[in-house]
């Protein structure tokens, strides 16, 4: 089962969050999402873990405080089919500019 966890400290790492869950079972892996350019902790990750113990954890740490921040557990959901980490289509759209305007002369 994959966990979401959100509203994680930004010094939390990811021996943290495996230590956070090893207590309800064995860890298949333990990831805190960073930016990208600067490396710093979004403030939230995902746990792998077997099916009945994340589902235990999941119903312990949901609303549950751990460094000083409400968590909010829940099972990943899959990314839908063509969804991108960098977000998705933002669509184009008029760029305005003069390109529409009659001439008037």
């Amino acid at each position: 089962m994959n966990i979401f966890v959100a509203g994680l400290s930004y010094q939390i790492n990811d021996a943290d969050l495996k230590e956070l869950f090893e207590e309800y079972g064995e860890i298949t892996s333990a990831k805190i999402i960073t930016d990208r350019e600067t490396r710093r902790s979004k403030g939230y990750g995902f746990v792998e873990m077997a099916d009945e113990d994340g589902q235990r954890a999941i119903e312990e740490l949901n609303g549950a405080e751990y460094d000083g921040r409400t968590l909010s557990v829940s099972e990943a959901r899959p990314r839908a089919e063509g969804e991108h980490s960098r977000g998705g289509n933002r669509g184009g759209g008029n760029r305005g500019g003069y390109g529409n305007r009659e001439r008037r002369y």
